[in-house]
């Protein structure tokens, strides 16, 4: 097809978009202005076609065209083109056609971060730290975690060739003939009992089966004659399907109970959403955990169960998306994702934090501050408010990571050590029981080359920069150098030292790396758990009634 074709199509494509959603609203003046600059874009791009000095990739051209129009809108509209559809698609359905593995990208090279557990990936034998060196003979030096993905991914049944150099070990090049399979990623990797009498449900996403999961995994615990409560943890939970939330908020709250509407243009000016299916358990204390991670429909559920007075809310302020997003069929398969609706609360208030309609002069978009929230009130008359996200019924200020423990992440230090202490460890104890001993805490240290390790010397260049400036403006004196030198050794890092200070949080990411490479994503969560101070606050609070009626009740005046 030559490029004439293609921006005539494409042109015609932005027409039916227009035409679909809006052109039925607009007047003539309104539709006159969208041919003229369709006009005007296609003619621009005749030209340098014919006149501009080097070739144009049409795709590449007109694709960025398109993203910079979409950009100016709000961040989760979106053109999916064909090629990428596939993995769109795995998002919402929580299925692909694969071996079943986690990867990343360091320094140009590529590799397996986590397979998941019984998955073609973890019953071939490949393991976390593996660099993915060549896939059926193709060499992957170059390639992006993007194109390796895309080559480890295909139809189920399929076989592939897996060239990987191992760390730690011996014979490092080793070679795996793996046969995909369908891959199920589950929107719940754990659930159990814990702190003896709570169930405790972890859902990481709203995919297609996530309502399920979620029901099934309620209904299990609840056949504990121990679970007296329950905890619904959505943190880190960016979202997913509108209608899996309305069916897992469903699951705690009678039949036929309005959980959110949602307000656009034209036809899509109001649709309400009400539970449809009969309730699990109406009555049982519930909590749920969010935090700034937690997302469009982890808000809906969060949200919805507040404004109705079904759960008590923990943690810190959720992310604040109030927007719905459907997908448009585009000529040659390719999908427009659109901000089609506003979405409604029970309370009546949006969430939405940003108002991408508005922008600054420079582009730019700020959050809605407090002092312009409105007030709405809860099913039995709490006050709660809009425009924020969600904000928790019991907050919790985690602590920030510092610089040190950033490093040790990004760096990848803790992720490589993990892989040593595997190779060389057969076995530890099981994710509930295992500790970061002195032992390991110490080899760790050990581990760390002091002469590769990148800190972030902000603090010494701030100081350098304010010793320069008082020279400049006079200050500097015997008494002020002094000053100035005391400091610059106070702040002087010391690795050493600067590990023993940070050893609590630094436990946490060590467990959590080591007891992954063991217990894959399930025992994660479980390690996790050991550290949790949400936890102990929703055990406090969901094992005294008083207290629990106290927090869903309205505040005395």
């Amino acid at each position: 097809m030559n490029t004439k074709n293609i921006v005539i199509k494409i042109a015609f494509s932005f027409v039916a978009i227009f035409s679909c959603c809006t052109v039925s609203a607009a007047s003539k003046n309104e539709k006159a202005a969208i041919m003229r600059n369709l006009d005007i874009f296609n003619s621009i791009y005749k030209e340098l076609q014919v006149f501009y000095v080097d070739s144009i990739d049409a795709e590449k051209s007109i694709n960025t065209a398109i993203g910079a129009m979409l950009n100016d809108i709000d961040p989760y509209t979106e053109y999916i083109p064909a090629k990428d559809q596939d993995s769109f698609l795995s998002i919402t359905s929580g299925e692909y056609g694969g071996i079943g593995s986690y990867i990343t990208e360091r320094n140009g090279k590529v590799y397996i971060s986590e397979p998941f557990e019984n998955s073609p990936a973890h019953k071939a034998g490949l393991r976390a730290g593996d660099h993915i060196v060549k896939i059926n003979n193709d060499t992957t030096a170059g390639w992006t975690s993007s194109k390796v993905s895309e080559n480890l991914k295909g139809q189920a049944g399929t076989s592939l060739r897996i060239e990987v150099k191992r760390p730690y070990v011996v014979d490092s090049m080793l070679t795996f003939d793996i046969v995909r399979e369908k891959i199920q990623v589950s929107a719940v990797p754990y659930y159990g009992v814990i702190k003896d009498n709570i169930g405790y449900i972890y859902l990481t996403s709203f995919t297609e089966t996530a309502a399920k999961e979620v029901r099934d995994a309620l209904i299990d615990l609840k056949k504990d004659p121990r679970v007296k409560s329950i905890i619904l943890d959505l943190r880190g939970n960016g979202g997913g399907l509108l209608e899996s939330a309305v069916k897992i908020v469903g699951l705690f709250v009678p039949k036929n109970t309005e959980v959110l509407r949602t307000r656009g243009k034209g036809h899509l000016s109001e649709k309400v959403y009400k539970t449809t299916s009969k309730p699990v358990d109406t009555e049982i204390p519930l909590a749920v955990f969010i935090d700034g991670g937690s997302a469009s429909s982890s808000e809906i559920t969060a949200g919805a169960l507040q404004d109705l007075d079904r759960a008590v809310i923990i943690g810190s302020r959720s992310y604040g998306k109030g927007l719905v997003q459907s997908t448009r069929q585009l000529p040659y398969d390719g999908l427009l994702k659109v901000t089609i609706a506003k979405y409604y609360i029970p309370s009546g208030r949006l969430i939405q934090a940003i108002d991408y309609s508005h922008r600054n002069p420079d582009g730019s978009v700020a959050r809605i501050p407090d002092s312009l929230t409105n007030l709405f009130k809860t099913k039995h008359g709490r006050e709660v408010r809009d425009g924020g996200g969600i904000t928790p019924d019991v907050k919790i200020e985690w602590d920030k990571m510092n610089r040190l423990t950033y490093n040790i992440i990004r760096d990848l230090w803790a992720f490589n050590y993990a892989n040593r202490f595997y190779a060389t460890t057969p076995s530890i104890a099981s994710a509930e029981e295992f500790v970061i001993t002195d032992s390991i805490f110490n080899d760790f240290k050990k581990f760390i080359d002091p002469d590769k390790f990148q800190y972030d010397k902000v603090c010494e260049t701030m100081l350098g920069e304010l010793r320069k400036t008082a020279e400049a403006e006079g200050y500097m004196n015997d008494e002020t150098k002094a000053q100035f030198d005391a400091l610059e050794g106070l702040l002087r890092h010391n690795l050493d030292k600067d590990l023993d200070n940070n050893r609590k949080a630094i436990n946490e990411i060590l467990s959590d790396e080591i007891v992954g490479r063991y217990y894959y994503q399930k025992g994660q969560v479980i390690d996790n758990l050991k550290y949790d101070e949400a936890l102990d606050r929703a055990a406090a609070i969901l094992n005294d009634p008083q207290a629990y009626r106290k927090i869903l009740s309205p505040a005395e005046k």
